[in-house]
């Protein structure tokens, strides 16, 4: 028998009661994301985004959350990445938090959009020099010979642009995912976990909130 289906765990560290939580599922995120860094979570704010390309094969990678605003949750990337191209043809695409010290997870569906121009201006302008640098000399998910090619087309850069202040190029800034769905996952003993979801009303923009059994 693989070890793998000998691992058992109960689940014991809190609980989610709809009497507890808040109507607003924005407002839940965020108390939630502010106990993980609590907790200790230094990357607390790292998420799964999934995506589909044109033929519908999903596609997962971390990636990290910038801000709440605009709506929703932004992160930053190149537009030609994969995740970009994906986004670029099915717009539809979900998060997942996971935080394992708490026990808990969100998942959260909805739909990406561009972030304004000014917003990916600034927070390029937040970044270090050297990130900057490595925007610029990659070509985000194409093939590259070796690890030695990527290194002297970012010292060839670094000595280029040193002493200047770069600018965001046009193939790199942020997205907002706005979202329609939340799900908020508690482990509980016995498997009996709490699942409580939040859908979005689109005619009211209300939130409808149900409890999924585990």
């Amino acid at each position: 028998m693989s070890v793998l289906k000998t691992i058992r765990k109960d689940y014991l560290k809190g609980e989610l009661l709809e009497s507890e939580i808040s109507k607003d599922p924005v407002s839940q995120f965020q108390n939630w994301l502010d106990l993980a860094f609590k907790s200790g979570n230094d990357h607390a704010n790292a998420m799964t985004l999934s995506t589909c390309d044109k033929i519908n094969m999903p596609d997962s990678r971390i990636v990290l959350l910038r801000d709440i605003s605009f709506g929703g949750f932004t992160f930053f990337t190149n537009y030609g990445s994969k995740k970009g191209k994906d986004i670029d043809v099915n717009s539809n695409a979900s998060l997942l938090f996971f935080w394992p010290e708490l026990e808990r997870q969100i998942r959260i569906q909805g739909n990406v959009k561009f972030l304004p121009t000014k917003e990916s201006d600034a927070y390029f302008e937040s970044r270090p020099f050297e990130s900057k640098v490595g925007a610029l000399i990659s070509s985000q998910s194409s093939v590259v010979s070796s690890r030695k090619e990527m290194e002297i087309l970012f010292q060839k850069e670094f000595r280029k642009r040193e002493n200047t202040n770069i600018q965001r190029p046009d193939n790199w800034g942020g997205y907002v995912l706005v979202p329609s769905s939340f799900e908020f996952w508690q482990g509980r003993a016995n498997r009996l976990h709490d699942r409580i979801r939040y859908t979005l009303n689109g005619s009211d923009k209300s939130w409808l909130i149900e409890r999924l059994m585990p």
